[in-house]
């Protein structure tokens, strides 16, 4: 709030109720810049019309191999129960070794996000980093 002063015997003072809009107008003008220089930047002026492809999905491989995860956080590869311990070297006897299998994980809706990422972790510590999420496919709304 700003005061002014008058000259003269009156010693009243009157209150100046003018805003200062010069920080305002500096700050618009500085943000008004960078948007500015920005904006350009964050679009792609190049079109390109990209050909068709005739490619056939991926086939699906001969034997894949599922990992799951039971409500009661028990591991399966395929059908057989597997410790979460001997992970990797089972993998490893179903793979034949061969580390750039794709690893089909499927997991019940119960089961513990962080069970999940623990389980992640030890096919990545397996070496195995090629992994397939496993899920149905829901009915398509009307």
């Amino acid at each position: 709030m700003g005061l002014h002063l008058k000259e003269g015997a009156d010693d009243d003072l009157a209150e100046n109720h003018e805003i200062n809009v010069t920080p305002f107008i500096d700050v618009m003008l500085v943000l008004l810049i960078i948007f500015m220089v920005a904006a350009p930047l964050a679009t792609v002026d190049i079109k390109v019309d990209l050909p068709a492809s005739t490619a056939k999905p991926a086939p699906r491989p001969e034997k894949p191999v599922f990992l799951s995860v039971k409500a009661d956080q028990r591991l399966y590869i395929g059908d057989d129960e597997v410790n979460a311990d001997t992970l990797g070297a089972m993998l490893d006897a179903k793979t034949q070794g061969k580390k750039d299998t794709t690893i089909f994980f499927q997991a019940d809706k119960g089961v513990d996000y962080g069970d999940l990422m623990s389980v992640m972790d030890k096919l990545r510590s397996a070496g195995y980093l090629k992994v397939g999420l496993v899920g149905l496919e829901s009915a398509a709304k009307k």
